[in-house]
Parts: structure tokens; C-alpha cells; sequence
């Protein structure tokens, strides 16, 4: 048996070992997955350290296929004793359970040949002492603002993984990718006339794409003091602003909403919509998988399908779905690249880097002619029906008066359904890629805001 740690080459000797093994016991076809990962995390708190923490470990996954039945196993234990276990623990469920038509492997002409280089993995780790001072100056900055007087706390963490996967029609990859982290929280003001919370974070593959630990912190602790004297509105319908940190979460509902399993279970409000107009006609949305130092790049997908740029909205015309294997036979229809995987479960749709285009308005442009209306800085609850596209949350922002935001708001409700929201959505022209799923500041028309 091959090394269970060490260079890709010895952990594709691994899974390949393992592989065979498997159909000697019995398995039609089989794939598995290899899981290395290393991080170091730190919380920090009123100037002292609250938790340093360094984790090495890993996980393998195998899957066989009986016919149509499948089973999954995994362990942390990789020692040539576990991994017969595993072995025969995986045949001997595939024996049991239930038959599924759609499940198995991509076949040998399917698989993505020519895997581009997107520069995922920074070379260089990032120590404890390094992540202390980057806590430390994003609290300090953040406790500096006038008004805060409390910390929640400030966390930074970088991790690195080596991942192999290979499967029984040909099919093996090997790849490391990596992540840092920073992130604060501070409140203001005090209990006798009101105190308010916010954060800011940032994200990127290589730490030097970060942005600096002071720019973190005096974000987070302004956003904090600018929600001070919050107050409720009256209950109306008007243009709701929806800053970028929130936005996104547009996107992401959009993008649950073309889910592969959900369209296949037909339990998405989006399920009759392919090739139809679901956008304006000015709207257009990007996936990206090949996006160098992307925070989702991947090369292929996890069953060895090729993956690409393309627009999921193409001036406001849904184009694809989001489909794996298994979801594509469902639903008649070819993969489109999109499968993931973990070592305990079998591969599942998802997307990779995705982006709303911007618009031409600034955002102060894109509210000059509201009278009244909303600005969304933040949601709570998740009070959306993917179902029917009803939508309803929490919010906290601030109030719109002849196209200025005027003062805090709180303890409301924004409330539409997903299908007129995007039809009625017009982005401003500031978008930023920062965490993977991005919006720029978006408007949308006539939604309903509950409050007094």
C-alpha cells in the first residue's frame, strides 16, 4: 500500500491501491478521495489572547458501486488494517442498500483532459505570531473609533489542504489550495441609551490579497457607531437599497434556486424557468471557475468534468442549471461541471466563483430620485420559501430621504417574493471580488417594508 501522506504522487498511488482493492472485493467501479489539511487560528480579546490553535489531520473517503447501488465510508485512519476495513465495509453496503437509477461514474470520454493552472495555493505559511498581530492592530484600530466601547472580539486564521481524487474509469487529480482569514466585531454606545454591534472581515488565497487589519477594524467599528439611535419606520412599500455585504446573498439564493437537486426534486420556484427571462434584460451573472486565486477556483469538478466561464444570466435569460452526474441523469441532461465532494458523502452540485455584474450608476446615483426608501446594511433570520420564491427578513439599515440616507432603522421587515425581486433589480457600478459569491450595491422596486 502506498504512503497515506506525502507528495500527490503518493497519495494517487493510495486511492488507486485502494480502488482495486475494491473491485477485487466485489465493487462494479469505485472512487475515493484524500483529505490533508493544516491550519493555525486565533481569537483575541480586549488585548489578551483567547485561543491559539494549530490542527494537522485528514480523512479518507471511498465509494463503490454495486450495479446501482452505492455505499460511502471514510476514516481519519489510514494504517493498511483500516483501510481493508474500509474496503470491505464498503462492499458489504453496497450490497444492502437501496437501488438508485441515476448514480455512477462519468464515463472515460466525459473526463476533462487539459486542467488550467490557477495559482490557488500560496507557498508561504502563515506563523501565530503573524496572525496575533493582525488581531491585535484590527481591534486596536476598531476600539480607536469614537463611540465604540466593547470588542466581541477579533479572529484570524490560515489554513492549507492537499486534496487527490481518483476513480475507477481513469480519473485523478491532486491539488492544494489554501485560505487566510481576519475578522472583527465591536459594539457601541451604552445599555442605558442603546448599544449597537458590527464586523468586518476579509478573505483571500494568498494573505498578502488581504486587506489591512486596519482597514478591517475602523470599518467595523464606524458601521457600529452609525447605527447608534436606530429607529422604526412606518409600514410601507419603496425602493430597497441593498448594500454589497448583503447583496450577495441575492446571488446565493439565485444560485440555490438552479440547483441541480433542487430543480430535479422540482422544489424550486425556478423550476419551469430554463431559457426564460428571470432577470431584466440589463442583468448579467458570472461563474468563473478558472478565476486566478479565486476563493472557489477549480480546475475540473470533483468527478473529473470539465468546467468554464460562463453567464448563468445572460441579459436577464437563465442559461444552465447546476448539475452533477447524478442530477443530470435525473433530469435527462448532460453534467455541466459543477459536482463536489467530501470524503463522508457523495458528489452534490455547487457553484464556484460567482459575480453580479456591475451596473453604470455609483450607488449614490443609483438612489438620487428615491424619496423615500431603504437602505439594507444588514438581514436577520432566514425567512425565505425557495419553494415559492417568498421572501422575508430582518433588517437593520438606514432610512432614504431624497436620495440621502438620513438616519439609523431597526426592528423591521423587508418583504417580496424572489421572482419580482430580481425582476425589478438594478445594480450600481461598485462591484468588488472579495468572497467567492459578490454583488455590487442593487436596488430593487417597490418591496415591502414592515415596521411600526
Amino acid at each position: 500500500m502506498a504512503k497515506a501522506n506525502g507528495s500527490a504522487d503518493d497519495l494517487l498511488n493510495l486511492l488507486t491501491d485502494l480502488i482495486k482493492d475494491a473491485r477485487k472485493a466485489g465493487a462494479d467501479a469505485a472512487d475515493a478521495i484524500v483529505v490533508n489539511g493544516t491550519s493555525v487560528s486565533v481569537t483575541w480579546r480586549l488585548g489578551k489572547l483567547e485561543q491559539l490553535e494549530r490542527a494537522e489531520g485528514g480523512d479518507i473517503g471511498l465509494r463503490v458501486l454495486r450495479g446501482k447501488r452505492q455505499a460511502i465510508v471514510s476514516s481519519a485512519d489510514r494504517s493498511p488494517s483500516a483501510l481493508k476495513e474500509l474496503v470491505e465495509r464498503a462492499v458489504a453496503m453496497a450490497r444492502t442498500v437501496p437501488e438508485d437509477p441515476f448514480v455512477g461514474l462519468a464515463e472515460p470520454g466525459e473526463l476533462a483532459r487539459d486542467l488550467p493552472a490557477l495559482d490557488i495555493c500560496d507557498p508561504a505559511e502563515v506563523s501565530a505570531e503573524t496572525l496575533i498581530a493582525q488581531v491585535t492592530a484590527a481591534e486596536a484600530t476598531a476600539l480607536a473609533v469614537k463611540g465604540i466601547t466593547n470588542s466581541e472580539g477579533a479572529s484570524a486564521g490560515w489554513g492549507r489542504s492537499q486534496v487527490a481524487m481518483a476513480a475507477s474509469n481513469g480519473f485523478a487529480r491532486a491539488y492544494q489550495s489554501s485560505g487566510s482569514s481576519l475578522s472583527v466585531s465591536v459594539l457601541a454606545g451604552e445599555v442605558a441609551t442603546g448599544m449597537e454591534t458590527d464586523y468586518d472581515y476579509t478573505s483571500a488565497v494568498y494573505a498578502a490579497d488581504m486587506r489591512k487589519p486596519e482597514d478591517i477594524g475602523r470599518t467595523a467599528g464606524e458601521r457600529a457607531v452609525r447605527k447608534l439611535g436606530a429607529r422604526k419606520v412606518k409600514s410601507r412599500k419603496v425602493p430597497v437599497v441593498f448594500d454589497p455585504r448583503v447583496a450577495r446573498g441575492l446571488v446565493g439564493h439565485f444560485l440555490g434556486a438552479i440547483n441541480g437537486s433542487s430543480v430535479a426534486r422540482q422544489t424550486t420556484f425556478l423550476k419551469d424557468s430554463l431559457n426564460t427571462e428571470v432577470f431584466a434584460p440589463h442583468i448579467t451573472i458570472v461563474e468563473d471557475p478558472h478565476m486566478h486565486r479565486g476563493l472557489r477556483s477549480k480546475p475540473c469538478d470533483a468527478e473529473g468534468i470539465a468546467n468554464r466561464r460562463a453567464n448563468l444570466i445572460d441579459k436577464g435569460v437563465l442559461t444552465t442549471w447546476l448539475l452533477d452526474l447524478r442530477t443530470a441523469r435525473q433530469l435527462g441532461l448532460k453534467s455541466t461541471g459543477h459536482a463536489g465532494r467530501g470524503t463522508s458523502s457523495p458528489p452534490s452540485p455547487g457553484s464556484t466563483n460567482v459575480y453580479l455584474t456591475a451596473g453604470p450608476l455609483t450607488p449614490t446615483a443609483l438612489m438620487a430620485d428615491i424619496k423615500d426608501g431603504l437602505y439594507v446594511t444588514d438581514l436577520v433570520g432566514s425567512g425565505v420559501n425557495t419553494v415559492t420564491g417568498d421572501y422575508s427578513r430582518g433588517a437593520v439599515g438606514f432610512w432614504i430621504e431624497n436620495g440621502i440616507l438620513t438616519y439609523p432603522v431597526s426592528e423591521i421587515t423587508v418583504a417580496g417574493n424572489l421572482r419580482d425581486m430580481f425582476k425589478n433589480l438594478t445594480p450600481a457600478s461598485d462591484l468588488e471580488l472579495r468572497y467567492g459569491v459578490d454583488a455590487p450595491t442593487v436596488r430593487i422596486e417597490d418591496m415591502s417594508v414592515a415596521g411600526e
